[in-house]
């Protein structure tokens, strides 16, 4: 299915170029009004169901499994962040003394600071794969560093399906046949891919996938969701809450105390994920990225930044190749005699929204964008140069 500018279905003013969806997404006109419809449910609260706590739940599971292709919803937890389901991952996880973490080069705060914590609980060591200085072929060598690094005396190894500042593609099923050849656990962070580009838990098999909701998910600030592996099925929650645990969906037994928890993941749901206002406008999300398809939306991005990369590079910028970097995500590493007060000033002028990170500019963009967008932004930046 090859789609059209979706701009209609966003409030974002026409002088407006968000290209930075990467950092916090807008929501659509259909989740913004499902979230108001929740809201005026909750002041009459003797209308809501008792199972209200449940059925939209399962189906919002339902549709975040259909969407990573996982064959069954009671995989999926909802949770409030990625360092909460990283927590809760590492909670599970034991070591040995000299055991390896491997991680990646400016790794997200929240894929590190979890594993750091682990390996000074186990006397284990963190080791941290190099980005590769030079830029020619900087996806496909970073990947074979990393590949070659696994080893019997990695334990695990935690990354993201794309790195979130340059976009660059990590082989997942190369990665995943290695770490199982040495008997790692893989774990995911998909925060900057799940939604936007395609993923599928049948062909990764990753031990844990943590994915904030509030990016490409479209969902609100606040919600996140988690798939675990067969690793975690009898592992322990970081928190206790009633509706993890067998039939709690009979509200006047619930002091019948149940030791048995709901099968695999639902334990580590966090407490009150049954939010009626984040449920539905996540079920409204969900139900639109399914629509669109990851895999449209990586092609309709493409097309739309084509022109844009081209002009950047001829002028000296650095942007990887199409085939090693994400199409709705992707770094310009700017060079030093570029004036960045001169262009902050600039982009704000003209309305245009990115996010600076480190000497790179970092560029994501959705079916609300258009080459249009694009072209602003690489005049933008060409003007900058002194």
């Amino acid at each position: 299915m090859k789609l059209q500018e979706q701009r209609s279905q966003f409030e974002i003013p026409s002088e407006v170029s968000y290209l930075n969806i990467a950092s916090l997404s807008p929501s659509f006109k259909t989740v913004e009004k499902a979230g108001l419809d929740a809201v005026k449910e909750k002041s009459q609260p003797f209308l809501i169901p008792s199972l209200a706590y449940f059925d939209p739940v399962k189906e919002l599971k339902q549709l975040f499994a259909n969407l990573i292709q996982a064959p069954d919803l009671n995989r999926i937890a909802p949770i409030p962040s990625v360092s909460y389901g990283m927590a809760t991952v590492a909670n599970n996880i034991k070591l040995k003394k000299g055991d390896e973490i491997l991680l990646i080069e400016e790794q997200f705060p929240s894929n590190y600071y979890v594993w750091e914590k682990l390996a000074q609980k186990f006397e284990a060591q963190i080791t941290i794969i190099p980005k590769p200085k030079q830029n020619k072929d900087f996806g496909k060598l970073w990947n074979e560093a990393i590949l070659n690094a696994i080893s019997d005396k990695t334990a695990l190894i935690a990354l993201g399906n794309i790195h979130w500042v340059h976009g660059t593609i990590f082989d997942l099923k190369a990665i995943r046949k290695k770490t199982k050849a040495h008997k790692a656990l893989l774990i995911v962070d998909g925060s900057q891919s799940v939604g936007a580009l395609p993923f599928s838990v049948l062909e990764i098999d990753p031990d844990a996938l943590i994915c904030a909701g509030y990016k490409w998910l479209f969902g609100p600030y606040g919600c996140a969701y988690a798939y675990f592996g067969s690793y975690f099925d009898e592992g322990q929650p970081i928190e206790e809450n009633w509706s993890n645990r067998l039939d709690s969906e009979n509200l006047s037994g619930l002091t019948n105390y149940q030791s048995k928890y709901k099968p695999l993941a639902n334990r580590y749901a966090v407490g009150e994920h049954a939010s009626f206002i984040y449920v539905k406008m996540q079920i409204a999300a969900l139900k639109q990225l399914i629509a669109w398809s990851p895999k449209s939306i990586q092609e309709y991005c493409a097309s739309i930044t084509l022109d844009a990369v081209k002009e950047l590079q001829e002028a000296g910028f650095y942007i990887a190749e199409s085939e090693q970097r994400a199409q709705h995500l992707f770094g310009v590493e700017l060079p030093e005699r570029l004036n960045q007060t001169a262009l902050k000033e600039r982009l704000a002028e003209e309305n245009i929204y990115v996010s600076f990170r480190g000497n790179s500019l970092r560029i994501s963009c959705h079916l609300f964008n258009t080459k249009e967008d694009l072209k602003k932004l690489s005049t933008c930046l060409i003007a900058a140069l002194d």
